[in-house]
């Protein structure tokens, strides 16, 4: 039997955010059997906690197809559980290493944060990603994150709402380009955050990812590649989830040393695994 754990990440309120699933004591378990761990919980990601030489801890990610060598929210939730379970000691500092490098990470004010990778961007043809979405988006950019996404800005969050997407389609563009799916962003046109965020990944068998730590990375780099990062801030918060009954919250900032995402994490589950 193995501690397990399922965390709600980018919201401190249960069943509002991403959750992921955990395996906290993952030693001597094989990456088939890990795989097959990960298409049985059937969410978005699924972390498998190890022991490191070179940081506070290691994790492999495992989407229910593949293994991922970083995502945002699994990070996040995986750092909630270790400090939790005491996989790691309490405290305010973590270093994580995964198959993407080694990462660092922060405990503020109940949030917890991670730096993401330096972005990387480059041309696509987005002809047929721009067609797969029903609505014109404009300027597309390939964001390499750790994980890669076609990021596109809506005009406004009524039409981010109501995008219809062809699944099928940006499925059979992501496996073409190496994408992790296509995410999109408009002005939120509310108080209480500066934009709304979606993401679809269909060829990881995610339909639409209820909230996304690296799509969100994604689409602060695209504001500042864009000249947009003055129109939100040094600082912002973003909202997604709405159109799958979330409510994510999603804390972006640009430091000096590139871009830190961040949100509360609250366990929903806590138990053991027959593994």
């Amino acid at each position: 039997m193995r501690r397990f754990k399922q965390v709600d990440v980018f919201t401190a309120k249960p069943f509002r955010g991403n959750p992921v699933a955990v395996v906290v004591d993952a030693e001597g378990l094989d990456r088939e059997t890990m795989q097959r761990i990960a298409c049985w919980t059937n969410l978005s990601e699924t972390t498998f906690l190890l022991k490191s030489a070179v940081a506070d801890y290691k994790v492999r990610i495992f989407t229910p197809r593949q293994e991922l060598p970083f995502a945002g929210h699994p990070t996040l939730g995986t750092a909630h559980a270790a400090l939790e379970s005491g996989f790691v000691p309490k405290k305010a500092r973590l270093k994580q290493e995964c198959a993407a490098g080694v990462f660092d990470l922060s405990v503020e004010d109940g949030r917890i944060y991670v730096l993401g990778p330096k972005p990387k961007m480059s041309e696509i043809d987005s002809t047929r990603i721009a067609s797969a979405l029903g609505v014109p988006a404009k300027g597309l950019l390939r964001i390499d994150v750790g994980a890669v996404w076609v990021i596109g800005e809506m005009a406004d969050a009524a039409q981010l709402a109501a995008t219809k997407p062809d699944l099928a389609a940006i499925a059979e563009e992501s496996v073409r380009y190496g994408l992790a799916g296509v995410t999109l962003f408009a002005p939120s046109g509310d108080p209480g955050a500066a934009i709304h965020v979606r993401s679809f990944a269909p060829a990881h068998g995610i339909n639409e990812d209820p909230v996304c730590g690296t799509g969100n990375i994604a689409v602060a780099a695209y504001l500042a590649q864009t000249g947009q990062q003055k129109k939100y801030g040094d600082r912002y918060l973003a909202r997604q989830g709405m159109q799958v009954g979330r409510d994510g919250q999603v804390f972006l900032r640009y430091d000096a040393d590139g871009i830190r995402i961040g949100g509360p994490c609250v366990t929903c589950v806590d138990g053991t695994l027959a593994a």
